[in-house]
C-alpha cells in the first residue's frame, strides 16, 4: 500500500450516562502504515482503550464512535455488523490484556481456534486442526496436538497470552491490536512475548498498534509513539522524539515516573539499629500443600511452594523478594505473617516464635505485623466506609479507646497517606486504584506496625501512581521506623526501594544480596536472565541491548526438577546441578545456590574484558 493502513481523523468516544455524557475520547487523529508499530500510551482512563474498540465496534451499549476511520479504503465507522463482522478477526484482530476473561472455559483450544477459522476461512475438521496446530508452533508453544486438546485453565499465564495471539494471527491479519498485553505477565514470559511480536512482524508484515501504560514496553519495539491524557493526544512522535526531548510536561511527568534499572535508586539511608537484634528471623522454613493427584484413586501429592528458606531482617531493614510466578514469593510472605501453616522451620518476630504462639498471644502479635495486597479493591470491605475500614484494626486491638479519639487517629492517618480526611465516608468504589491503595496502606499503617508485608502492592498501578505510593511507603518507612517485606515482580520498582534482595524460584533462594551488589554484579544464573529480559525505558540502550531469552516454562512444583530447581533451564547445567542441590554459599556480599557461580563469574569477567 502507498498509503496509511489505517488513517483516524476526529476519533471521539462519548459514554451516556445517567449523570449526563461522559466524553473519554476528543478529537483524536493518527494513522498507522503497513508493518509499523504504533505504541499508545498514558495512564488509566486516558482513553487508548476506549479508542481502539471504538474503531471495532465493541463499545458498550451506551456508547458512540464518531469521526472516520478509514481501514484499506473503507470507513470502520460508517459500516454496519455484517461487513464489521468480516473486518474483525480477518483483517483487524486484537488481543486483550487478559487472556483468561476472553478464552472460553468450557471449549479446549483448538475448538476456539476452530471456530476463528470455520467463520473466516471456511477449514473445519482436520485441516482446521493441522491450521492451529502450525500457528501454536509458529508462537513457541511446544507439543501443539496436545495443546489443542487442553483448555485454558491447563495453561500458564505466558502460554494462554501465546495462544491469544496464535488465534488472532489465523486470518493473517492486516493489523493487530494488542491491548496491554504483557501487563500481567513475569518479566521473562514479557521479554518472550514481545521478541514474539518483532518476530511476527517481520515475518508477517503485520501492522501493530501496542497499548500501555509502562513506557520501558514500547523503547524497543515502537517506531512511533502517541501520548494520551483524558482522552486527548498530548504528544506524538518518535521513541527517540518522546523519550529524550518531550515536548508536553505530562510526558515529561510519566517519563520521571518510571524506574530505570539501568540507574540505582535513592542512596538507602543507614539503619538506625545497627548492630541490633534481628526484628525477624526466618529458619529452614518449609511450607506445602497436600493436593490430589487426578483420577478416581490418585494418590495426595506435596506441592512445595517453600523449601528450605532462611534469613534474618533487620529493624528499618527493606527486602525485597523477587521471581517469576509461583516461586513462592506471596506463600513466604503469608507464612513470615502466620497467614499459611509451615510444615518445618520457625518464624521468630522480636525473639519469639510464631508457631509456638499460643492463639490470643499470636493474634496479639498481629498488631507489629500488618500486610498490604496486591488489589486493593478485592482487599477492602466494599461495604465499609474508609472510616470504618481503616478504624478496624483499632476496634479490635484497642477497644477501650474513645469514639472520638479512634476518629481523629483515621483522619490523621488519612492526611499522612496523602488522602482528605472529609472522604473518610465515602466507599471504596468512590475512590481510584491509586486512592484505594493509599487506604489499604492507611489500615495497615494505624496500629503502627513495625513489620508490613506488601505483596505486589504496586504492580497493578499507572506509572505515576505507583511513584507516588512508594515515595510514601519509603517516607513512611523514615518517619515510623519500619520494616518491610516488598515482593515484586518488577526488577527496577525492586531496586529503587530496597537494601537487600533474595531472589526466588521453585521455592528456594537462588541469590540473596544488597540491592547494589544484586544489580551490578549478579552471580547466578537465574539473577542474570531477569535482568536481560527486563526493559529498559530507552530506546536507544533497548534496541542495542543483546537478546538472551530464558527458555522453556517454569516447572511444576508438584514434580521439581532434582538437584538444582533451575537446572532445566539454565544454560549452565551440568552434571552435578542434576545430582546435588546447591546450598546458598557465600560469595562476596551476596549468598549464592549455584555449583558453578565461580566458574560463570569468571567467564563474565573475562566476556567484560
Amino acid at each position: 500500500m502507498s498509503g496509511p493502513l489505517l488513517d483516524v481523523t476526529s476519533l471521539g468516544v462519548r459514554f451516556d450516562t445517567p449523570a449526563g455524557p461522559l466524553q473519554a475520547v476528543r478529537s483524536l487523529d493518527f494513522a498507522v502504515a503497513p508493518g509499523e508499530v504504533l505504541g499508545v500510551v498514558g495512564e488509566s482512563g486516558s482513553g487508548k482503550s476506549q479508542a481502539m474498540l471504538a474503531l471495532l465496534g465493541l463499545l458498550a451499549a451506551n456508547g458512540r464512535a464518531s469521526g472516520r476511520a478509514l481501514f484499506e479504503g473503507q470507513d470502520l465507522l460508517a459500516l454496519d455488523e455484517a461487513r464489521l463482522n468480516r473486518v474483525r478477526g480477518s483483517r483487524i484482530a486484537m488481543i486483550f490484556q487478559d487472556p483468561m476473561t476472553s478464552l472460553n472455559p468450557y471449549l479446549a483450544i483448538g475448538a476456539q481456534m476452530a471456530l476463528v477459522l470455520r467463520a473466516h476461512r471456511g477449514l473445519r475438521g482436520r485441516e482446521a486442526a493441522r491450521e492451529a496446530g502450525a500457528m501454536l508452533e509458529s508462537v513457541g508453544i511446544p507439543d501443539a496436538g496436545r495443546r489443542l486438546r487442553q483448555y485454558p485453565h491447563e495453561l500458564s499465564g505466558g502460554m494462554r497470552q501465546r495462544v491469544m495471539i496464535a488465534t488472532a494471527l489465523l486470518c493473517r491479519p492486516s493489523l493487530l491490536i494488542a491491548d496491554e498485553p504483557t501487563t500481567a505477565l513475569d518479566v521473562t514470559v514479557q521479554a518472550q512475548i514481545l521478541e514474539l511480536m518483532q518476530t511476527l512482524r517481520a515475518r508477517f508484515g503485520t501492522a501493530i498498534i501496542l497499548i500501555t501504560h509502562d513506557l520501558a514496553v514500547v523503547a524497543g519495539l515502537a517506531d512511533r509513539l502517541l501520548v494520551m491524557q483524558q482522552g486527548e493526544c498530548r504528544e506524538a512522535g518518535s521513541p527517540e522524539e518522546i523519550f529524550y526531548a518531550p515536548r508536553e510536561r505530562y510526558t515529561r511527568a510519566l517519563l520521571a515516573a518510571v524506574p530505570r534499572l539501568d540507574r540505582a535508586g535513592p542512596p538507602a539511608p543507614p539503619l538506625r539499629h545497627a548492630g541490633a537484634a534481628p526484628l525477624l528471623q526466618v529458619r529452614g522454613l518449609r511450607v506445602g500443600y497436600p493436593v490430589l493427584a487426578e483420577g478416581l484413586f490418585g494418590r495426595k501429592r506435596l506441592l512445595r511452594a517453600v523449601e528450605d528458606l532462611s534469613f534474618e531482617l533487620a529493624p528499618g531493614e527493606v527486602l525485597g523478594v523477587v521471581g517469576e510466578s509461583g516461586c513462592g514469593k506471596s506463600t513466604l510472605g503469608r507464612a513470615v505473617l502466620q497467614l499459611v501453616p509451615a510444615s518445618a522451620g520457625s518464624v521468630s518476630f522480636l525473639g519469639r516464635d510464631l508457631g509456638q504462639l499460643e492463639r490470643a498471644a499470636l493474634d496479639a502479635m498481629r498488631r507489629d505485623l500488618q500486610v498490604v495486597f496486591q488489589d486493593p479493591l478485592a482487599s477492602l470491605d466494599p461495604r465499609m466506609t474508609v472510616r470504618d475500614i481503616v478504624a478496624e484494626p483499632l476496634e479490635t486491638f484497642e477497644p477501650g479507646m474513645a469514639e472520638a479519639e479512634r476518629s481523629n487517629q483515621v483522619a490523621e492517618m488519612l492526611s499522612r497517606v496523602g488522602l482528605d480526611p472529609s472522604h473518610m465516608n465515602r466507599y471504596p468504589h468512590q475512590f481510584s486504584g491509586g486512592q484505594c491503595q493509599r487506604v489499604a496502606i492507611a489500615r495497615a499503617l494505624i496500629t503502627r506496625p513495625k513489620l508490613i508485608v506488601c505483596d505486589e502492592a504496586v504492580s497493578a498501578l499507572d506509572v505515576s501512581v505507583r511513584a507516588q505510593i512508594l515515595r510514601l511507603l519509603l517516607e513512611l518507612r523514615r518517619l515510623l521506623d519500619l520494616s518491610l517485606i516488598f515482593i515484586g515482580h518488577d526488577l527496577a520498582v525492586i531496586r529503587q526501594v530496597s537494601q537487600r534482595v533474595m531472589v526466588m524460584y521453585l521455592g528456594r533462594v537462588m541469590e540473596m544480596a544488597p540491592a547494589g551488589e544484586l544489580f551490578g554484579q549478579p552471580r547466578h544464573p537465574y539473577t542474570r536472565a531477569l535482568l536481560a529480559a527486563a526493559p529498559v525505558p530507552d530506546p536507544r540502550l533497548e534496541r542495542s541491548r543483546p537478546r538472551v531469552g530464558l527458555a522453556g516454562e517454569v516447572p511444576s512444583p508438584l514434580a521439581p526438577p532434582d538437584g538444582c530447581v533451575f537446572r532445566t533451564r539454565c544454560p549452565h547445567a551440568r552434571e552435578i546441578c542434576a545430582a546435588q542441590v546447591p546450598v546458598l554459599a557465600r560469595h562476596g556480599a551476596a549468598e549464592v545456590a549455584c555449583h558453578r557461580v565461580a566458574e560463570i563469574q569468571e567467564s563474565a569477567l573475562e566476556s567484560a574484558s
